[in-house]
């Protein structure tokens, strides 16, 4: 089998509501997911060595990776015995940061395994095969604008984003996703995102109405020093007109959103200044 490439898209998260703590011990969320053009690229090719991950440069955790979790779920709902797999990954999103870089690698590889081993699996099944590994796989597996509900992996299709840009900014410090969840409080005054007037908008194609609904329940949860540095990113963004600016999932990236007129240059050079990891990037639509 030779090489077979396929690119991974991270996401923002334009609006992120958090209902509650359900039964099963998850979340209940409510959120509009967004791709973007910031991707990994993950690479599929057959070997005589069991299943392989290179991760280029990163470290891998220890035990079963969620990249041969996949593999294994996928051939399972295939019906048919895995072949030996080496998966290469070239890493671009950065970690911890809220923009899905992780679970857009396994999705990327779930699409390469379906085009390669079973093009007729449906996509429905597909995205329950990545449900099984993160809530957040039913959407990177399928991609471009969507309301996601339940534990996140409940997907709605909306109307693309009109036609706009982001600046995407990741300070020097990461926010993994458990502690994050475990700071959260559900006070019924505090403000939430307004995701239904936000679905309303893209159904009109009102970027405008969309940017003054968009919002996270996760900054409400920030230490003292991560909340200075978020909203100066943030500020920074808005100074340079950005329509809207938020911490994307449970952070700490943090996104402007643009007019497709505004000039960018000025925010890029500033940020870039102070920080590492600065993208300019566009949506991206349905990937399956």
């Amino acid at each position: 089998m030779n090489k077979h490439t396929q690119a991974a898209p991270a996401k923002v998260n334009l609006a992120l509501d958090i209902l509650g703590r359900r039964p099963d011990g998850y979340h209940e969320m409510r959120m509009v997911m967004q791709t973007v053009s910031l991707c990994d690229t993950v690479t599929l090719e057959e070997t005589g060595a069991g299943f392989t991950l290179d991760p280029r440069g990163f470290l891998l955790p220890e035990g079963k990776t969620l990249e041969q979790r996949a593999a294994e779920a996928f051939f399972a709902a295939a019906g048919r015995p895995q072949p030996s797999l080496r998966v290469t990954l070239e890493k671009r999103t950065p970690a911890y940061a809220g923009l899905g870089g992780g679970s857009a690698d396994v999705a990327a590889l779930l699409r390469l395994l379906r085009e390669k081993y079973d093009p007729d699996l449906p996509r429905e099944t597909l995205e329950a095969v990545g449900g099984q590994i993160g809530s957040d796989m039913p959407f990177c597996v399928r991609g471009g604008t969507a309301l996601a509900e339940g534990r996140g992996d409940i997907l709605t299709d909306l109307p693309p984003l009109p036609d706009c840009r982001f600046l995407i900014c990741k300070p020097d410090f990461g926010l993994p996703t458990g502690p994050m969840f475990a700071r959260l409080h559900f006070d019924k005054s505090a403000p939430h995102p307004d995701v239904d007037g936000m679905a309303a908008a893209l159904k009109r194609g009102d970027l405008e109405g969309l940017a003054r609904r968009v919002g996270n329940v996760f900054e409400a949860v920030l230490e003292p020093g991560e909340r200075r540095e978020i909203e100066q990113i943030k500020e920074t963004l808005l100074r340079h007109r950005a329509l809207a600016a938020a911490m994307s999932g449970s952070g700490p990236a943090v996104f402007g959103l643009f007019a497709p007129e505004a000039e960018t240059a000025g925010a890029l050079e500033e940020l870039k200044r102070r920080y590492a990891q600065v993208f300019e990037v566009q949506p991206v639509g349905r990937l399956l």
